[in-house]
């Protein structure tokens, strides 16, 4: 039996003519500006890698500096501290975003749930609300709470589950899960968003033929919501995962002290110092380009799976 010919679908080909153009113009003038803003703010500073190949000095420039080749990349792969960021980098990173990307899909899950919708939309408002908080004063309400008289050591006391008040800031198994904390609780409301959008898409049929089948609550978010929102999920999920080592840098530069040095630093706060505290604008400038390149290399390596084992992907 012959197997049958599949047509292949042929998108239509845009003419762009002049009344068209007119047309969109807006559009077009408003492409225009981010396409220069792109050029200008995330292009052209990368003329600025050549310091990480260069001895670098303000009086000389760009164009007059001393060549040294790789002898800064060597320089970092050498030096212990360095390595220990990584590691703390790294660490912060993928506790980061498991932590908000799990609650980010929980909570948007639970909050469709709520069958009042006055309620729904005090609760998302309220959650949403630190996103827009900087985080000085994020950090700040951290260490008021967690402090030694804060509010959880005194609750804690109070309930007898502590015996004594705990320095949260001076132990070092503490601080990743403070930072994973604050993340979750800054962001988590304004990264559900786009799961309740995609949410809101999905037909409302679905639900009423599970309901007919027998399926409660729980039945309809594991066997429709969830599998729903699978692709926007693996999108996501791709997008973020570059983000691994941008674990930050207000929280554990604010956080951080003597005492948890060694757990608190990160690629970003070593890059501060040499290249700002130390003058090192080379050093500096080659530690952020290893966290870039290591970025793209996660994104691609986490496209190249996702294509491979039939999951939606970037590209």
């Amino acid at each position: 039996m012959a197997k049958p010919k599949t047509q292949k679908i042929v998108q239509p080909k845009v003419r762009w003519s002049s009344k068209e153009v007119k047309r969109q113009w807006p559009l077009l003038a408003w492409a225009v500006v981010f396409f220069a803003y792109g050029i200008v703010f995330h292009y052209i500073p990368l003329a600025g890698w050549v310091m990480a190949f260069q001895n670098y000095k303000p009086k000389t420039g760009l164009f007059h500096s001393k060549w040294i080749g790789l002898a800064k990349f060597k320089f970092l792969f050498s030096d212990q501290v360095f390595l220990r960021d990584i590691r703390n980098t790294l660490a912060m990173g993928v506790l980061n975003l498991v932590a908000t990307f799990v609650m980010a899909i929980l909570f948007a899950i639970l909050l469709n749930e709520l069958r009042s919708k006055g309620g729904k939309k005090v609760v998302q408002t309220i959650s949403y609300l630190p996103h827009f908080l900087s985080w000085i004063i994020v950090t700040g309400i951290l260490h008021d709470a967690l402090s030694s008289s804060g509010i959880v050591n005194e609750v804690l006391t109070n309930l007898h589950i502590l015996k004594q008040p705990i320095n949260f800031f001076a132990e070092t198994k503490y601080f990743w899960p403070i930072v994973a904390f604050a993340n979750v609780w800054k962001e988590t409301g304004w990264n559900a968003i786009i799961y309740l959008a995609a949410i809101t898409s999905i037909d409302p049929n679905l639900y009423e033929a599970a309901e007919i089948d027998g399926a409660g609550r729980w039945g309809k978010i594991r066997h429709i919501t969830l599998p729903s929102l699978r692709p926007t999920i693996m999108i996501l999920l791709l997008m973020n995962i570059g983000w691994v080592l941008n674990a930050g840098f207000e929280v554990q530069y604010i956080l951080g002290n003597g005492l948890v040095k060694r757990v608190s630093e990160t690629i970003d706060i070593y890059t501060l110092t040499w290249g700002i505290s130390q003058n090192d604008y080379s050093l500096g400038t080659a530690a952020g380009i290893f966290r870039s390149v290591v970025s793209i290399a996660l994104i691609l390596i986490a496209n190249y799976v996702a294509r491979k084992t039939g999951e939606d992907k970037l590209f």
